[in-house]
């Protein structure tokens, strides 16, 4: 969270201390972004979470087992062959496996899959 104050203090002071306009102007993109979806910032931070959900790496895809019907579609499309299950029994993704790719959802008919 310090370097959410800091990144807003860098900001300030860049845009003060600029002698050219170019050099004025350049901390604008950080300074709105942090001013408009500061609470995206924290979502990473303290969450460890993607709101937007476009950070792989924070990512994690489930398989809803209410949803799932075992028909193994996203099975036979994962790269990875992080999904797995018996035909007709819903299936489950190793989240140690899972790439992140979404084929799984691409290829789910039921809306079975999530991405969190």
């Amino acid at each position: 969270m310090e370097d959410i104050d800091t990144l807003e203090r860098l900001c300030r002071v860049i845009k003060s201390s600029a002698l050219c306009g170019l050099g004025q102007t350049c901390p604008n993109p950080i300074a709105t972004t942090l001013r408009y979806f500061k609470d995206e910032y924290v979502a990473h931070i303290k969450n460890h979470r993607c709101p937007a959900g476009v950070c792989s790496a924070l990512l994690v895809y489930t398989i809803l087992a209410n949803k799932c019907t075992g028909c193994g579609a996203c099975a036979r499309t994962c790269p990875a062959g992080a999904i797995s299950g018996e035909k007709k029994d819903p299936h489950v993704i190793d989240t140690a496996k899972c790439i992140k790719c979404g084929a799984c959802i691409q290829k789910c008919k039921f809306d079975a899959i999530i991405k969190a």
